[in-house]
């Protein structure tokens, strides 16, 4: 097995259960086309492989990729690429290869310290949604990030994150994997989610503004909302769109559902 390398932030999962909820969580077909992120040594590749239409691997480290060439690389469905997946332009690079189309779902064991940016690139933002068009998205991620992924208003995990990324994808949490099921253990443990990409309903009539005003409404969690968003919106003003919303006008941003948010930034437009 190769060392796992601590620049690129290395842990590599050894848990069958894990891999056999990841591969149950991705719902595979033999027509799907899959995009896998820092596939490391290549154990989750090995499962996919065989269940789908297409691979395409991003490895960012040159050795590994050396490795899962000589051992993946006669495999006529894998196509592995050697870069850093935040500033490659995958669909450019696909042009030479017709066999390998657009993926249609994201299957990865992602390098924790990069989660915030991979999740911005496949799913874009509220102002710009990614158009890359994944059905499905599956990312085991940090316990901490997947509890603020799927997170409901009022609970302790639920921030900016999760009303970003819910109002572009549904979110679930598929199951649990503790630190001891990697090689070498992280500080943390981990979990499985599930992102299915999805336009907003209702969607926002002005998104750059409501991107900016859950940016300022989590700025100070223990603010009430008319404090942190005095700035953009006048208290007595905030408090009358609120009470249109049905809303405690005392309220604090981690009580305003992703509804809530849609219809405050709706109102400030009309």
């Amino acid at each position: 097995m190769s060392k796992p390398c601590k620049r690129f932030a290395q842990h590599w999962l050894r848990s069958e259960y894990a891999l056999d909820k990841i591969v149950e969580a991705a719902q595979l077909s033999k027509s799907d086309r899959i995009l896998e992120i820092g596939p490391g040594t290549g154990i989750l590749t090995r499962r996919l492989l065989p269940a789908v239409e297409s691979l395409v691997a991003v490895e960012i480290d040159r050795d590994l990729c050396e490795k899962l060439a000589k051992n993946l690389g006669k495999q006529e469905n894998f196509l592995l690429l050697q870069g850093d997946f935040l500033s490659l332009d995958l669909e450019q690079l696909l042009v030479p290869f017709p066999s390998f189309h657009q993926p249609n779902k994201v299957v990865a064991n992602i390098p924790y310290n990069i989660t915030g940016p991979i999740l911005a690139k496949l799913l874009g933002t509220i102002a710009r949604p990614a158009e890359t068009g994944y059905e499905l998205i599956v990312l085991l991620v940090q316990k901490e990030v997947g509890d603020r992924l799927v997170a409901t208003p009022g609970n302790k995990a639920y921030g900016a994150l999760s009303v970003r990324v819910q109002y572009l994808a549904n979110c679930e949490r598929i199951c649990e994997v503790p630190a001891k099921a990697f090689y070498p253990p992280p500080k943390v443990d981990s979990v499985v989610v599930r992102l299915r990409p999805r336009a907003s309903e209702p969607p926002a009539n002005n998104p750059r503004q409501l991107e900016t005003l859950i940016q300022l409404g989590f700025a100070n969690r223990r603010k009430m909302l008319h404090n942190n968003l005095k700035s953009i919106i006048e208290p007595d003003r905030l408090t009358r769109l609120l009470e249109q919303l049905s809303i405690n006008p005392q309220v604090r941003a981690e009580n305003l559902s992703l509804q809530d948010w849609i219809g405050l930034s709706n109102l400030l437009t009309e």
